[in-house]
């Protein structure tokens, strides 16, 4: 699948996480960031299929993120992914234009559920 795909968050174990879980199923163009700001520089740069994005990471938050990229690319297609507890962000987040959004801890086919869902 030659989609390409930027994941989205503060934890290195998390990006990790996501790359394999999509490495498995046959994503191979995928592309990281640390925060939002380098989540805005990067999909400026890159333009990919797909964002899965963290809310909460800091210097620029996930929401703030997603609402510059919306406003650059009204057609970004981006997944939030969040922590328990954080709904009224994740209400939020779809306002501004998320497609989907994935509670943590994750199930690896509930990821996988989303992209294939956003990619249509």
């Amino acid at each position: 699948m030659d989609k390409k795909i930027l994941i989205v968050d503060d934890a290195a174990f998390m990006r990790k996480f996501i790359r394999d879980t999509l490495t498995k199923e046959g994503y191979a163009d995928i592309i990281e960031a640390g925060d939002g700001d380098e989540a805005c520089e990067i999909y400026a740069k890159e333009h990919p299929a797909l964002v899965i994005m963290d809310i909460t990471m800091p210097h620029m938050s996930g929401i703030e993120a997603l609402h510059q990229i919306k406003k650059a690319d009204p057609s970004a297609k981006v997944i939030m992914c969040s922590a328990m507890g954080q709904e009224s962000m994740v209400v939020e987040a779809i306002k501004l234009g998320a497609l989907d959004f994935v509670v943590k801890p994750f199930k690896p086919d509930r990821i996988l559920t989303a992209v294939e869902r956003s990619l249509e």
